[in-house]
């Protein structure tokens, strides 16, 4: 059997940019979705690109795709969340299914939180409880097998529209297909945890535990510690 390569985050948006026409809208908040936007995509018209920087409020997405719909109807609104995202919030799909407001929303499933794991694994917390693992009843750790979550089937149940594609041709295809829907549809897809958009060349001051027997954890402090040495404050 050949399988097909699970796609990058940063081949999604190019996908989702491709299909959008200049005033369709972009619509996300949290995770790394915001950051990799601010990266790769390109607004081509006012009020087309729509994201909660402020507090990276999770699941304020698919609510704020049904006002941003209700603004202008004549848009198409991509609601672009994480599978962890989608989590917390995904009854206001039955909101927007009931009132007939039509969305289109892009579910990233990359087993976890991806965003925040690979923070804690850069301060030497190595994405502890980031991923969707089962717990391990020998470590008592949350490294077991996957918990498989079909984020498609709960979708579906609340009355969307859904496409579950498997490689990035077949996604541009659901996408084609969403764009002639009439009622909100949702567009479940792996991606690879790995593959990241580089990152600004800039570090970011996120403090460190001063005090851990984590080794890991230890040496990153050491490196939080000479970095603040090298920070320079604009006023």
């Amino acid at each position: 059997m050949n399988h097909l390569p699970v796609p990058a985050q940063s081949e999604v948006i190019g996908a989702i940019w491709e299909a959008a026409e200049p005033r369709d809208v972009i619509l996300s908040a949290a995770g790394s979705q915001p950051g990799d936007l601010h990266k790769l995509w390109r607004a081509l018209t006012p009020n087309s690109y729509h994201m909660e920087y402020g507090y990276s409020c999770m699941a304020y997405e698919i609510p704020a795709g049904i006002g941003v719909k209700m603004a202008d109807p004549s848009r198409e609104v991509f609601v672009w969340v994480g599978d962890g995202t989608y989590l917390m919030n995904p009854t206001e799909i039955v909101t927007a299914v009931q009132e007939g407001i039509k969305l289109t929303i892009i579910v990233v499933d990359n087993h976890g939180f991806g965003s925040i794991g690979a923070l804690s694994s850069s301060i030497g917390s190595s994405g502890f409880g980031t991923r969707l693992n089962y717990r391990d009843i020998k470590t008592d750790q949350l490294t077991g097998e996957r918990l498989v979550i079909d984020y498609a089937a709960n979708a579906a149940s609340l009355g969307a529209v859904v496409y579950t594609p498997n490689s990035i041709a077949s996604f541009k295809e659901a996408l084609k297909k969403a764009k002639v829907e009439t009622t909100t549809t949702v567009i479940v897809i792996n991606t690879d945890r790995e593959e990241k958009v580089p990152g600004y060349e800039s570090w970011w001051d996120v403090a460190i535990a001063e005090t851990s027997t984590m080794p890991s954890v230890e040496k990153a402090r050491k490196a939080y510690e000479e970095n603040r040495k090298k920070e320079k404050f604009f006023l």
